[in-house]
């Protein structure tokens, strides 16, 4: 079924799961760039992640995207994340920011300067993508969309506490933010923002 087929407030948990969960496996394969999207917990979910693929060599720089500034921090996501990621011994020459974003979208959009200043966008073939596992499908659509097409995603999930594949819907916090994200995927798709994806539910 098509994302813009969905009626969301006909879908079961397990069709959720499929909508949000399924086809966000890593590949495996290496990058030119880490590229985090921010968060108010990017830094206790989704920066050691990101750590952890740079540390393997799966790619030498790390992009982290955000401008939002989360409970009364005087930095940026992107910002915060860079601060947290030299504390633990990244080089700065490794560590780029977009630190203007405000949401999903933006994250990408102004993530593409960023890129072409450091790399000329024509050399970006491969990005790895860091996020909530959750939030994934949104992100990657959002990358497929609005990014190059010569440019290929490996998706390198950061699970959190309460909105993994396997507990979303144990726990009301997790039911909220996965039937949000659901809508949010949905309704995007709806309204021409983002491209349509075959789905399997």
């Amino acid at each position: 079924m098509l994302i813009s087929n969905i009626e969301i407030g006909q879908l079961t948990d397990a069709q959720i799961t499929k909508l949000l969960f399924s086809d966000i496996e890593d590949d495996g394969a290496n990058g030119d760039c880490i590229f985090v999207a921010g968060s108010s917990k990017a830094i206790q979910y989704r920066l050691p992640k990101a750590l952890e693929l740079y540390e393997q060599g799966r790619a030498n720089k790390i992009l982290f995207s955000g401008g939002v500034k989360w409970n009364g921090s005087i930095d940026p996501e992107a910002i915060a994340l860079k601060k947290e990621a030299m504390a633990k011994g990244v080089p700065e020459k490794d560590l780029l920011i977009e630190d203007r974003s405000l949401h999903t979208l933006e994250n990408v959009l102004a993530s593409l300067l960023v890129l072409n200043r450091v790399f000329h966008l024509y050399n970006v073939k491969r990005l790895l993508v860091v996020t909530s596992s959750y939030h994934m499908k949104r992100l990657y659509l959002t990358l497929k969309t609005y990014m190059p097409d010569w440019v290929q995603f490996t998706l390198c999930t950061a699970d959190d506490l309460n909105t993994r594949k396997e507990n979303w819907f144990l726990s009301e916090i997790g039911r909220n933010r996965v039937r949000s994200e659901a809508t949010k995927l949905v309704t995007y798709v709806k309204q021409g923002a983002l491209r349509d994806l075959e789905i399997d539910i």
